[in-house]
């Protein structure tokens, strides 16, 4: 009844006031027909006349391997004028048959029709590319894609050029089974006697020679085999897929031999191992692929004219083989932008000369739980910015602490001879010794950072820079004189302390620089020779 009531109220009152209900109704029907026809495409937008701008005329989306992804580029579309337009047709040269892909206004295909742009407004085209350079080109290892997107048609078309630059390698990965399960390796068995396992595969004989036809990317770890060697030529591009890296067997071997290049931009005749993104943005990213990782028992490893970056731990090194040989030489090679360590050591036996080691989230060096090392005219340094860092650019140890028991094992020998050891950090040297083991260590013509203004190590005889039994014609403090340390360009100038510090009989036996310039009549400490910087414009 109440509700009836109402209704007649209502109903009482709108007639009694019929009037005023006619111009409420014809105002709000009006307004109806106002509204739903903006909604209408042919009220809205007008025809686009070929007058749209971009923010680029040509996207280059750089450098893809064959059969791989590209990364996702982007460019805007503008409309200047004051009218909503409608585009009628966006879509690829190639059509269907492009390699490209798009995506327009969140929309992703290869051909769009009807799209709306406001006045004064913009939409970004995403566009991405993965190419077969085997159905692109009969001979050569690279080749040049290209199409457009054309907006409109007829008179009014307007493109975009796209170029991809489509790079053929030869691609390693484990094997997949049938059950959905990939190949792994062992890795022997945990304190509880359980196998551990890592995904990955041995390289076959007929992939134990890195030519450098073409680059190399590997997916999961690539193992050395027992009693084998991989041997890598000069100018080898090797590249590693995320969590990716390479584990060398017992009585395994990695024999790396680049050459020095005429291009230090070039490097055409430097091993390069770094991680599978191309792109430009990716260049000197950190952490994006593992490590290369020479277990206990692989022996007589080379690494020449080499750089090794962009990883997670550059390389890691489980014990010594075992001889009176070292089971790593390192000369004129470069390791740097690594997650954790550039170069870690355990129990190692390692020679090394013209290397240079930067920017590690971590240590640069750390040679742990004890072994033998020389290192003769390096750079070892730490200039790492993407996080807070906790340890030094060296550090020395003869001693592995885990959460059950501690390890020890003797320092036989870490001698540093016309080094640089320099950072960030006020302290860049630590030394950590247990007395149940040796602990012998030797600097000489050396720079180093070691500036303890809080007197933390005063009192410890580790550091008493003034027996000469240790430490012999160092220079503590003074500037490296870096070139761009934070770009790892580790080049000193003629200002440096490192200027003419070295001791010559040292020189004498690594006589040339990284660079190939000799050192022997008046040699620096450090991996370079000091040039005069040119002047920034």
């Amino acid at each position: 009844m109440i509700d009836l009531t109402k209704q007649h109220i209502n109903l009482k009152l709108n007639c009694s006031n019929s009037k005023l209900f006619r111009i409420l109704f014809l105002g709000v029907f009006f307004t109806f027909i106002v509204l739903t026809s903006a909604c209408r495409d042919d009220f809205e937008t007008v025809p686009s006349t070929g007058e749209l701008e971009f923010s680029t005329d040509t996207l280059f989306l750089d450098t893809v391997f064959t059969n791989t992804s590209s990364s996702t580029y982007q460019f805007k579309v503008y409309n200047r004028s004051s009218k909503d337009i409608n585009i009628p047709k966006i879509e690829l040269g190639e059509g269907e048959a492009s390699n490209y892909r798009l995506n327009v206004d969140g929309i992703p295909g290869k051909t769009f029709e009807n799209i709306e742009l406001l006045a004064k407004d913009s939409l970004f085209v995403f566009v991405e590319v993965t190419a077969d350079i085997e159905n692109l080109a009969n001979q050569g290892t690279q080749f040049t894609y290209e199409d457009v997107v054309a907006f409109d048609t007829g008179m009014n078309q307007q493109n975009i050029r796209l170029i991809s630059l489509i790079q053929d390698a030869v691609f390693l990965f484990p094997e997949r089974f049938e059950d959905g399960t990939t190949e792994t390796l062992s890795l022997g068995v945990n304190e509880e006697g359980e196998e551990l396992f890592i995904e990955g595969f041995f390289l076959d004989d007929e992939h134990l020679h890195f030519t450098n036809e073409k680059p190399y990317v590997i997916y999961g770890f690539a193992g050395v085999p027992s009693g084998k060697t991989l041997t890598i030529d000069p100018g080898a591009r090797i590249h590693f897929h995320a969590n990716s890296g390479m584990i060398v067997a017992n009585n395994g071997t990695i024999q790396a031999n680049g050459e020095i290049s005429q291009d230090q931009e070039a490097l055409e005749n430097e091993i390069i191992f770094q991680g599978d993104r191309l792109e430009p943005g990716f260049s000197e990213i950190p952490g994006q692929w593992a490590t290369i990782w020479l277990t206990q028992g692989s022996t007589n490893h080379i690494f020449d004219y080499t750089t090794i970056k962009n990883g997670t731990v550059g390389i890691l090194m489980d014990s010594n083989d075992g001889t009176n040989n070292p089971t790593l030489q390192l000369k004129n090679t470069q390791i740097y932008n690594h997650t954790n360590v550039g170069l870690l050591a355990r129990t190692g036996f390692v020679e090394a000369e013209n290397v240079v080691i930067n920017n590690a989230g971590q240590a640069a060096v750390n040679l742990s739980l004890g072994g033998r090392y020389n290192f003769k005219h390096s750079t070892i340094a730490n200039y790492w910015s993407n996080s807070f860092r906790q340890f030094p650019a060296l550090l020395i140890e003869n001693n592995l602490q885990t959460q059950e028991e501690v390890f020890v094992a003797d320092l036989v020998e870490a001698t540093f001879s016309n080094c640089i050891i320099y950072g960030t950090e006020r302290i860049e040297v630590l030394f950590n010794q247990v007395d149940e083991a040796a602990f012998n260590y030797k600097f000489e013509n050396c720079l180093i950072r070691f500036n303890d203004i809080n007197n933390q190590y005063v009192d410890n005889p580790l550091y008493n820079f003034e027996d000469s039994n240790i430490f012999l014609d160092n220079v503590f403090n003074e500037s490296p004189d870096f070139l761009n340390p934070n770009q790892n360009q580790l080049q000193i100038g003629l200002e440096s302390a490192a200027f003419n510090l070295g001791n010559t009989n040292t020189a004498q036996e690594v006589p040339l620089d990284l660079l190939g310039i000799n050192r022997v009549a008046n040699p620096d400490s450090g991996a370079f020779q000091a040039i005069e910087f040119e002047e920034e414009d």
